[in-house]
């Protein structure tokens, strides 16, 4: 595809060897997109390298994750998602807050989780560099995203994103992507932060 800014990108699944440029953009997004909701010196110590060695685990995992991403001609690596099922009830640790949380559904209760895991995927991260925001990349990542989910015979999706995360939730719901109820708090970098879970059915 042709980008906005007249670039040319492509999209690809990634190996282990694609770790370090995927840490890379893992940090630098998490640096520019929640600079207003996490504290300075916690996103400023956040290292590429260790950010690397987890997903190079998790890579080369047998129970791995779908990761593609989207690179320049050049090769450059600007943009990745994370694909996974539906780990059942909350997930252990949310790409978006890296932390464990507490979870309560629309009345405020704890509650067991009625999505199905067989049927339900999750998009568990979505990251891009800063300087390719608002050029078309991210939303023919999550295209793509959709389109390998449906492929693969999930029928829902979900992701969590921060409540005060207003520029990620604007490009989740111009993609149809909905808030179905439920919200989970947990702390991160020492700061306590609200997510809300999306929804998106893959066949309208």
């Amino acid at each position: 595809m042709t980008t906005s800014s007249g670039t040319t990108t492509s999209i690809r699944e990634a190996t282990p060897e694609d770790a370090a440029a995927l840490a890379g953009v893992h940090v630098r997004s998490w640096q520019a997109a929640y600079r207003d909701l996490l504290p300075g010196p916690y996103l400023d110590s956040l290292d590429p390298e260790e950010r690397a060695a987890v997903w190079r685990d998790r890579l080369t995992a047998p129970d791995r994750p779908t990761v593609l991403l989207a690179t320049e001609a050049d090769g450059r690596v600007v943009a990745f998602s994370c694909l996974r099922a539906w780990p059942g009830e909350e997930p252990e640790e949310s790409e978006e807050s890296g932390s464990s949380h507490a979870s309560h559904g629309p009345d405020g209760t704890d509650g067991t989780d009625a999505l199905d895991p067989t049927t339900t995927a999750e998009l568990a991260a979505l990251y891009a560099l800063p300087e390719v925001w608002g050029t078309g990349v991210g939303r023919s990542l999550l295209a793509a995203s959709t389109e390998v989910l449906v492929t693969a015979g999930f029928r829902t999706a979900v992701l969590w994103v921060f409540t005060d995360n207003t520029r990620g939730r604007r490009f989740y719901e111009a993609a149809g992507w909905r808030p179905d109820g439920r919200a989970v708090h947990d702390v991160t970098g020492g700061r306590e932060l609200e997510e809300l879970r999306y929804r998106r059915e893959l066949f309208d």
